[in-house]
């Protein structure tokens, strides 16, 4: 997860969809370069050790956008693909 949102930070797609499951992957993705992305909190986590093979967290991602602050908040499922962790999907509220 953090991994994924430092890419966010610094705008590296090639990263981002590298790590996205082969499944749920857009072919491609365009990020807001208004976008600026601030700080990251951890709220939860579930599974994701070392012999599991999925895993979710949930997040706090706050930034700017238009001089506006924002926060996007999310739980996110991961799995491992070919050995590696990869993002697969948000859950619902």
């Amino acid at each position: 997860m953090r991994s994924r949102y430092s890419a966010f930070a610094v705008g590296d797609t090639a990263y981002l969809l590298r790590s996205w499951h082969s499944s749920t992957r857009p072919r491609r993705l365009d990020l807001d370069p208004g976008q600026h992305w601030t700080g990251l909190e951890i709220v939860d986590t579930d599974r994701g050790g070392l012999f599991d093979a999925t895993g979710s967290v949930e997040f706090r991602a706050h930034h700017r956008a238009g001089g506006q602050p924002g926060t996007q908040t999310e739980r996110s499922r991961f799995v491992r693909e070919d050995g590696r962790w990869v993002y697969l999907d948000a859950l619902p509220d």
